[in-house]
């Protein structure tokens, strides 16, 4: 079931994917409301999802976490979580982390057409 969109994310569908929309700072204090879309894209089994980064203003090691915590389970479902439109801030982070084979940005959501 897909929980409510609330002020950090929502989540809708894309063709075979299901696309994670993440907006504004990510920490300690709201990577729960993230955390929540995560948990139910990745919840079937062989999930393909797309985490939309390109409103993210901020992310620290909390969403950075979520984020590992969903693709892991991505994985261990026989899916797999990546993700689109990683604002240059959070690709430093990737890279400081040692993330960037864990988590290759791809430019734009795959079978859409960015503005």
């Amino acid at each position: 079931m897909t929980p409510p969109a609330n002020a950090y994310a929502r989540t809708r569908s894309s063709g075979r994917f299901t696309v994670v929309e993440v907006t504004g700072e990510i920490d300690m204090a709201t990577e729960g409301s993230l955390t929540e879309h995560l948990d139910a894209a990745t919840s079937g089994e062989a999930p393909d999802v797309l985490v939309d980064l390109g409103r993210v203003e901020f992310l620290d090691c909390s969403g950075l976490r979520a984020l590992c915590r969903a693709e892991e389970r991505a994985r261990t479902r026989g899916g797999r979580l990546r993700l689109a439109c990683v604002p240059f801030a959070v690709r430093r982070l990737l890279v400081a982390a040692r993330l960037t084979d864990r988590f290759p940005p791809l430019a734009e959501l795959p079978g859409e057409r960015q503005p």
